[in-house]
């Protein structure tokens, strides 16, 4: 794994969020936003498109690999949209195609500048939810940085006394 670097001159942190449709990704993109302001630090927002959406017969999987990167920015889009809202900050935006763990660790691996993993655990009985739960069981797959778990149930007021 490559040296962190986010505080170095000539550098700045960057707090990483993953975008997907669960609805708890709106309480880590709030903390993520929040934090940034507090830090001085950017803010990445993830977004990775499962290889086997768009793996089919040639032609079909085009449009589907299309649909799904189509999908995939307006997830972004809405994401960046809430930033604004809550931050007046601009995000970088970031579609990947793969595993969504291995992507996480790839773009870390290629981002010196992103210090910190923010991600926000479920509210259904299933658990804390698929991704939280896979970083968990992998002790977080060896990720150079700090990962922060959100719990899915805060309320605004209450991530705005943790976060800064």
């Amino acid at each position: 794994m490559r040296k962190r670097r986010s505080y170095e001159s000539g550098h700045r942190p960057k707090l990483l969020v993953v975008v997907d449709e669960t609805p708890e990704v709106d309480r880590a993109l709030y903390y993520a936003a929040r934090r940034a302001v507090r830090l001085g630090a950017g803010l990445v927002l993830l977004n990775v498109i499962p290889l086997g959406e768009t793996q089919v017969w040639l032609g079909v999987g085009d449009i589907m690999k299309a649909e799904a990167e189509e999908k995939a920015e307006e997830l972004l889009e809405q994401a960046t949209a809430r930033t604004r809202e809550i931050a007046a900050i601009e995000p970088e935006r970031v579609i990947r195609e793969g595993a969504t763990a291995q992507e996480i660790a790839r773009l870390i691996e290629q981002d010196e500048d992103i210090s910190s993993l923010i991600l926000a655990a479920g509210l259904g009985s299933e658990g804390p939810g698929p991704l939280v739960s896979s970083l968990a069981a992998k002790g977080g797959l060896g990720l150079p940085i700090p990962v922060t778990i959100v719990p899915g149930d805060l309320d605004d007021a209450e991530i705005d006394a943790l976060a800064g």
